[in-house]
């Protein structure tokens, strides 16, 4: 795994922006406007390397499988911060009938710089970003820079593959394809209309549509689109957390297709993944797997003997995009916060030139599929965070 400097093509922006990545610069705090996809630089694998991954993230995948199993037949949805007894309990029915409901994808974060194995930082299995750019755009990068190269980059194929596999699964009738209008830079529209579009190459009838549109018909009990059309099968870049406590929450409930035809509304990705994109799993997958080398040390009540070893990393269960994560170092009294966390030992993103880099590994139904990588300033991989691309050589 390497870091190299390399010149941007003439006309990136442009290029990059026809290829659906729309949103290829980040207003900074300062006001400034910096590349957020950056092909000033790259990062090249051995494949060897790609291998080791691509074995570690499945083994990653099935241990949280383990683990959702484990937080249903231990009834622990309030290690989760779920404490709503009917919540749980629609959860709990999803993860038993997982064979009857679709799942496409999610996205491992990971440490790892090419000397020892990636450690699990989070997995983002309801609703992960960063894939048009992962996806796609990188991939046109490569065949025009690294003719001869390759890249491990599966999604576009796996993704298709999947919805056709999958499709059986579905309702009679369209997939409305769901973002929220308030996405301002375009990236969940993107990833939603990304989506969408590998879903029809696999001969499935889609529909699009933003959150703020979808209607309730009272007489009927169903959920409606803007022509009043019924939603039966719903792809939403909208997390779980949103969608079963807001104000529509309790038609939700009462309408939620868990397989074997028990609702009417049919959610992708499933309520089932609420176990996995909560940064409670960590604690529960070393409880279970204590020493495992992919895993980080984590526990839920407190930095333990992490404050003083190596320091700490303190995550809220929910939290996206770094917000409300504090870094301890080793030494620092250890702070346990009202909110409830996730205290992971502190394992420090690998400097590569003052960059801070985060793999993003990608798995389409239960496989690897891909790699995306993000640098930052800091340790802590933010907003402000840049894509860059990569190539096996």
């Amino acid at each position: 795994m390497k870091r190299h400097c390399i010149d941007p093509r003439p006309g990136w922006q442009q290029i990059v922006e026809e290829q659906g990545v729309v949103y290829p610069l980040t207003r900074c705090p300062d006001g400034s406007l910096r590349p957020y996809w950056d092909e000033s630089a790259y990062y090249s694998f051995t494949l060897p390397e790609v291998e080791a991954l691509e074995e570690a993230v499945e083994e990653l995948h099935a241990l949280c499988l383990g683990a959702a199993a484990h937080i249903v037949e231990q009834n622990r949805f309030a290690d989760l911060g779920i404490t709503d007894p009917g919540l749980a309990a629609l959860v709990a029915e999803s993860w038993r009938r997982r064979a009857e409901l679709p799942s496409i994808y999610g996205r491992f974060d990971l440490r790892y710089d090419g000397t020892g194995p990636a450690k699990m930082l989070e997995y983002n299995a309801d609703t992960p970003t960063s894939l048009v750019e992962a996806a796609s755009a990188q991939w046109f990068w490569m065949e025009e820079r690294f003719p001869d190269g390759d890249q491990w980059n599966s999604l576009h194929e796996r993704l298709v593959a999947a919805w056709k596999r999958q499709s059986a699964l579905l309702p009679p009738g369209p997939v409305h394809f769901v973002h929220s209008d308030a996405d301002e830079l375009g990236e969940d529209l993107m990833t939603v209309a990304y989506l969408r579009e590998t879903a029809e190459q696999a001969g499935l009838a889609t529909e699009a549509l933003s959150v703020e549109e979808i209607g309730w018909d009272r007489l009927s009990g169903r959920f409606v689109d803007e022509r009043l059309r019924f939603i039966r099968s719903c792809f939403k870049l909208y997390p779980w957390e949103w969608l079963a406590t807001d104000r529509f929450g309790p038609y939700v409930r009462d309408t939620l297709d868990n397989g074997g035809g028990t609702g009417t509304t049919c959610w992708i990705e499933p309520a089932w993944k609420m176990l996995l994109s909560n940064k409670a799993l960590l604690a529960i997958l070393w409880e279970l797997h204590p020493g495992h080398p992919n895993l980080l040390p984590a526990y839920l009540d407190g930095p333990r003997e992490l404050a003083e070893a190596r320091g700490y990393v303190a995550k809220p269960l929910l939290g996206r995009e770094g917000a409300g994560v504090t870094v301890h170092e080793p030494g620092d009294a250890p702070v346990v916060r009202d909110e409830a966390c996730c205290y992971q030992e502190l394992a420090p993103l690998p400097d590569f030139d003052g960059n801070h880099v985060v793999l993003g590994a990608w798995v389409v139904e239960d496989g690897a599929a891909g790699l995306g990588i993000r640098e930052s300033a800091g340790l802590v991989t933010d907003e402000y965070a840049r894509f860059l691309p990569h190539v096996i050589l």
